[in-house]
């Protein structure tokens, strides 16, 4: 691998480029008209103009981005997270462009991007799914007979979707007769795909997923991250390890992640997205990304491995150069995702020129960002403007970290959701680690409508 096309832009653009440097790989951009000044542009080697600045006109054109990577040279592309990264059909073409897709097969994306497939394939490795449907449904009756037979509550899932699009929580019939109908076009609107599968709805659960590596023949793990503090399912602070399970859980769903990776000969990075039901101790597989996440550097600070170059590695054709006994934890770490929303307006989001930047520093501080004064916020994408991660020698200290490194950081021309971060992690609940999925959206609630005595959760 020589010259490398990295198709994605803002902060995760700029972290391919750096990998990919360290590594003596050229780097290639592509850039819309928003972006022909941005920070990913400027970094790498060369860049290429890829179209309007409207995403799908640009970034999401599987043609334009495969005639870019060939007119610049290019003998590999990486498709960073969102956009093009799961799509089985975009890592086809590259393939048949006579390019290195950096990521796994195209039939691997295929079936475990199908959420139904997924939990097919996870159930013959021996991991636990959630109580479900085995099969999509495209049908209200039948979706009604089978929630009779599971039982309610049920969480409506769009079978080919991912990122909290299609889904819905029903508690009897009447609700799912309804919601039905309207998740399943939101699913084909989304993903064109309009097949829907029922799960059992656990109450008071976690989101913790399983970083992994996997060279096609053999898979190791790089431990657990705790995703549970999401905001409309996006999640919004995320920690590794995770607070919330014991190392008996801990040991069983890493090992579980490794089974089903060597199942499907998984090659590159992914992670398993697993429930874990706080009452019970149970843990589900509910999904797999095929891709890099957002969430990647708090695993990075943890093990000191670099989840991106082992990509790049992988892609060109060498082994895994990792045991499983290489792989130590230590300390603790969290990320903060930082956007350009107001908090205080429904988290508007507020594209905006930058002014003012000042990031915090320290050796246990990490930034990702393509933040710069007199950038632009663009209103055509994604909110998100950097991620803020630190690490300690155990939680507590992170937090401690975390506190003096969100002060420190400073946007000026855009409301940030910066403060609001701050003020969470100040929470006795945050604290303690006692949350689940929908802690933070009851806090938020509560918090734009406090009670008459002032009380909170």
């Amino acid at each position: 691998m020589k010259r490398l096309l990295i198709a994605n832009r803002g902060e995760i653009a700029v972290r391919i480029i750096r990998a990919a440097r360290d590594l003596g790989i050229e780097t290639v951009a592509v850039a819309s008209d928003a972006d022909t000044g941005a920070k990913h542009a400027r970094l790498a080697d060369s860049v290429v103009h890829i179209g309007p600045a409207q995403a799908s006109k640009s970034y999401l054109v599987t043609d334009a981005v495969v005639a870019a990577a060939r007119e610049s040279g290019a003998d590999a592309v990486h498709p960073g997270y969102g956009f093009l990264s799961e799509r089985a059909d975009f890592a086809t073409a590259v393939a048949d462009a006579g390019l290195t897709f950096v990521g796994p097969d195209a039939p691997v994306i295929e079936q475990m991007g199908d959420k139904v497939r997924a939990r097919q394939v996870a159930a013959a490795a021996g991991v636990p799914t959630v109580p479900g449907t085995p099969g999509g449904i495209d049908d209200v009756a039948v979706a009604v007979e089978a929630a009779t037979e599971i039982g309610y509550p049920m969480m409506l899932k769009a079978a080919a979707g991912g990122g909290g699009r299609g889904i819905r929580v029903v508690s009897d019939e009447s609700e799912l007769a309804t919601a039905f109908p309207a998740a399943s076009r939101e699913a084909a609107s989304a993903f064109g795909d309009g097949r829907m599968y029922l799960e059992r709805f656990v109450r008071s659960a976690r989101h913790v997923e399983v970083q992994v590596l996997g060279d096609g023949e053999r898979a190791i793990h790089l431990f657990e991250r705790e995703c549970s503090l999401q905001r409309r399912r996006q999640k919004v602070i995320e920690e590794a390890g995770s607070p919330g399970i014991d190392e008996g859980i801990r040991r069983a769903m890493t090992e579980a992640a490794v089974r089903l990776c060597e199942q499907v000969g998984y090659r590159s990075a992914g992670t398993c997205e697993f429930l874990v039901d706080d009452d019970t101790g149970e843990f589900f597989f509910i999904e797999m990304n095929t891709r890099i996440q957002v969430e990647h550097p708090v695993t990075e600070l943890i093990t000191g491995i670099d989840l991106v170059a082992q990509q790049l590695r992988i892609a060109a054709g060498e082994p895994l150069g990792l045991a499983q006994a290489d792989v130590a934890k230590r300390g603790h770490a969290i990320e903060f995702r930082i956007c350009a929303e107001d908090p205080e307006r429904g988290f508007m989001p507020c594209p905006g020129r930058i002014e003012h930047v000042e990031l915090p520093g320290g050796p246990w501080v990490r930034t990702d960002t393509w933040l710069a004064s007199g950038s632009q916020v663009s209103p055509f994408y994604d909110s998100l403007v950097a991620k803020l991660i630190v690490w300690g020698e155990d939680r507590m200290s992170a937090l401690r970290r975390a506190k003096r490194a969100l002060g420190e950081f400073v946007v000026d021309g855009v409301p940030t959701t910066t403060a609001l971060l701050t003020e969470i992690i100040d929470q006795p609940w945050f604290a303690d680690a006692r949350f689940d999925t929908g802690t933070l959206e009851t806090w938020l609630e509560q918090r734009a409508n406090p009670s008459p005595t002032g009380a909170t959760t």
